[in-house]
């Protein structure tokens, strides 16, 4: 008995080239499986195949999406054969077709119209406005951390400089950095939170007393192997509001929402309201 369903598969390594059906127009694609008249090309797997898979591991991803493929599209056949009434299904459709589309539209009118330029002031502005929103859910540090081998020559001398936040300290740190295979993390510059730094030195105290380091400004800690040199220069309580710097990205992005936001509002408005003056809307 010949299958109810025309399968036919074409594969290989290299995702050779095949032949396309003639009744079929497939707008320039290779199909590599047919499942009744649906089809799955060449070109489809080749956007999803892992890059630098070769030899058998690419065969057998191909194998395993196109069988994948296969069994969805037989799988969909079979439901949509059994489903009595789809006048639902289709007005779900309908209605998440016109949900992208107007997405989409909006999208590119916001992109066209207001693009993702924010000023520093409306940045500066919205943050003394809403500091209350801003609050450190940890604690944050401004310093300096080293970690260097017990071994290295200039051990001593890194314990000495890293106490000190200076311009030469900070030159002779960074040139013993390569040769002593030296750990150098300065964050003079910006905020680092207390969880990203505690990763980073063997200090348990960190986890019951997270503001020991507003007390000890420089802790060196050891282990079997390196020297863990960490200078605190500032320290931002738990609670406090977080500052301007760091709290930039964020209050970027809400504002961008803000603006898009008001501007659909605006966008349905006026077009409600020349619709409105033009009697292209129709009340029963």
């Amino acid at each position: 008995m010949r299958n109810k369903y025309r399968i036919g598969v074409f594969l290989s390594a290299a995702l050779l080239s095949v032949g396309c059906s003639q009744q079929v127009d497939h707008h320039g694609k290779n199909p590599l499986v047919e499942v009744g008249r649906s089809f799955l090309y060449k070109e489809d797997v080749q956007k999803v195949l892992p890059p630098g898979l070769k030899g058998k591991d690419s065969v057998r991803f191909v194998e395993d999406y196109v069988r994948s493929w296969v069994e969805d599209a037989l799988l969909f056949q079979k439901a949509e054969g059994n489903i009595p009434d789809n006048q639902e299904i289709e007005e779900l459709l309908a209605a998440y077709r016109r949900a992208l589309i107007v997405h989409a539209y909006q999208e590119e009118l916001v992109n066209q119209k207001l693009g993702s330029e924010v000023t520093d002031e409306e940045i500066e502005r919205y943050y003394a406005e809403h500091a209350a929103m801003f609050q450190a859910d940890q604690p944050y540090v401004k310093g300096l951390f080293l970690k260097i081998p017990l071994s290295a020559s200039q051990l001593n001398n890194a314990r000495t400089w890293y106490k000190k936040n200076t311009q030469e300290a900070l030159d002779k740190l960074e040139k013993i950095s390569i040769s002593s295979a030296l750990t150098f993390d300065y964050f003079y510059d910006r905020w680092l939170p207390l969880s990203d730094l505690s990763v980073k030195i063997p200090l348990k105290v960190l986890e019951t007393d997270p503001a020991y380091l507003q007390r000890q400004h420089n802790v060196e800690v050891r282990d079997t192997a390196y020297c863990y040199l960490l200078h605190v220069e500032e320290f931002l309580p738990k609670g406090q509001a977080l500052p301007l710097e760091h709290a930039k990205s964020e209050i970027k992005n809400i504002i961008i929402n803000l603006k898009r936001v008001e501007f659909i509002k605006q966008v349905k408005e006026d077009l409600y309201r020349e619709a409105s003056e033009e009697n292209d809307i129709i009340y029963y």
